[in-house]
């Protein structure tokens, strides 16, 4: 691989990781407050719910800011966006709700790791999968 070639690899992941950042707050707040809001219910599921909330409206955040910021369409050709927000979902619906929620439950039940830490020993997992579904397949234009 060419040198510019990895130095522009680099560079969105490095962007990639910023609007991951931006995406992790905007999720915790939102699974943290998910947390609380059912609190007063004593539900036993409230962290996969959660997940959900923070899965359902985190999604809409990154696509919207990976589109424009990490994986802008003059690098990967013609991108219809309905397509790649459609992507964005499945990807992140097997990674960030899918695989988040199995790794949710084995640290929670099974480690016995504090529900509102677990969302942020899935990061360690999901980020470098979801980096390289996004630029291979999600983003990539039709060409």
């Amino acid at each position: 691989m060419r040198i510019d070639k990895k130095s522009k690899i680099i560079k969105q992941f490095i962007r990639f990781c910023i609007v991951g950042i931006s995406n992790t707050a905007v999720g915790y707040i939102l699974n943290i407050g998910t947390l609380l809001a059912l609190s007063k219910f004593h539900v036993s599921w409230d962290y996969y719910a959660g997940n959900l909330v923070a899965f359902l409206l985190g999604v809409l955040w990154v696509f919207y800011w990976n589109n424009r910021f990490v994986f802008k369409q003059e690098d990967s050709g013609q991108r219809i966006w309905w397509k790649a927000l459609l992507k964005t979902y499945i990807t992140y619906g097997i990674t960030g709700l899918l695989l988040t929620n199995i790794m949710s439950w084995i640290w929670v039940e099974c480690l016995e790791i504090s529900k509102y830490l677990a969302p942020i020993f899935n990061l360690i997992i999901t980020v470098p999968m979801n980096f390289f579904i996004n630029k291979f397949w999600a983003f990539k234009g039709e060409n």
